[in-house]
């Protein structure tokens, strides 16, 4: 794929606010938004956008300084698929028709302590266990027994952040890497004993990208002029202001990350770092905010304003090869891509499906 054919929308689909952004497997896609105080899951055909099945709930909306609605992204594993809600709602659904297998709560039956903005990190899925970045006081980090969702194990007592959890092989054992509100924080994937921590501070805890683990190192990045780190066993390899990635994830492709740097809402240039050093390559000022994700060498990209952007992955220089308004509503949600399909998701709740093949 990926000519210079100009890419064009296939559907849309309203699925009411939310920064959940979407998965697909299969053929279907899966993601979630909010209706009238309900939370709403939604498998829906990629190629047509036609609805399969849902599944909803009663959960508040909850503007928080945005549109509101779920900020968790679902996690499809198998014949399953694990959603969590803003309030702690955490449900393991049939892949085939959206039938409730287990449900639990992480405040009710975990003791979590809801972040401000509200649970956000994606379910986990490591082995037979699926893990949530919970808050509570023991109960920081826990993981549960996928298949029914019985406690495996609970530890810790730091503030939850709002980052999805992100697996790790350290001496050659499996790791969970977790950014919590007030530190980068590295446990053992079987019993959840701390293997490493590292204090970082970022006002009002919104430590909210996904660590990006390579080898023994993990990088770190948030806004509010706050920067990144690189970190080698919970020590610092480098630190400064370069890159300050406040809710879109950084994209690490060869040598280099490349990610939105500055707070929503703001001028955010695009930023090219390198992972090593974390000296700047290059920054792009014109684009706003937005997200950018990686596949097949390029950078795919959806700015704030709900333009998309394929540009190649290079050090050198920033140069689009196509654009298209996708979206007219503000998004803060990464893009998916499957089968030469781009998926694009406003605040409000538009899905779009974009050929790019």
């Amino acid at each position: 794929g990926w000519t210079g054919k100009q890419p064009k929308v296939l559907w849309p689909v309203p699925l009411g606010p939310g920064a959940s952004s979407v998965v697909v497997v299969k053929d279907r896609v899966y993601t979630m938004g909010n209706k009238a105080n309900r939370d709403v899951v939604y498998c829906l055909d990629a190629a047509t956008g036609r609805e399969l099945w849902q599944h909803s709930y009663d959960c508040p909306l909850d503007k928080r300084s945005f549109e509101g609605g779920p900020a968790a992204t679902p996690t499809v594993d198998g014949d399953r698929v694990f959603t969590l809600s803003h309030k702690g709602d955490v449900f393991c659904l049939n892949v085939a028709d959206g039938k409730v297998v287990w449900s639990k709560h992480l405040i009710r039956d975990f003791k979590g302590g809801r972040p401000q903005w509200g649970f956000a990190g994606s379910p986990l899925i490591e082995g037979e266990l699926v893990i949530f970045d919970t808050g509570g006081d023991g109960t920081s980090t826990i993981a549960l027994n996928k298949g029914d969702g019985s406690l495996r194990w609970k530890s810790g007592d730091e503030p939850a952040g709002y980052a999805t959890t992100v697996p790790a092989a350290f001496g050659g054992k499996r790791a969970l890497v977790l950014f919590k509100g007030q530190e980068a924080l590295a446990v053992d994937a079987a019993t959840g004993s701390r293997l490493w921590r590292f204090p970082w501070r970022t006002s009002y805890d919104v430590n909210a990208t996904a660590p990006i683990v390579q080898g023994e190192q993990v990088f770190i990045s948030s806004g509010y002029d706050t920067g990144s780190a690189l970190l080698q066993n919970g020590r610092e390899v480098w630190r400064n202001k370069n890159l300050c990635a406040m809710v879109s994830s950084p994209a690490l492709v060869g040598d280099c990350l490349y990610g939105f740097s500055g707070n929503v809402g703001r001028k955010s240039p695009l930023a090219c770092i390198v992972w090593a050093t974390g000296a700047t390559k290059w920054t792009e000022p014109d684009l706003g905010n937005g997200n950018v994700i990686a596949a097949d060498g390029k950078l795919v990209i959806l700015t704030e304003k709900g333009e998309l952007l394929i540009a190649p992955a290079s050090p050198e220089k920033f140069t689009p090869a196509s654009r298209l308004q996708a979206l007219k509503e503000r998004c803060w949600v990464a893009p998916a891509i499957s089968n030469g399909r781009v998926f694009c998701r406003s605040n409000a709740g538009t899905l779009v499906a974009v050929d790019v093949r």
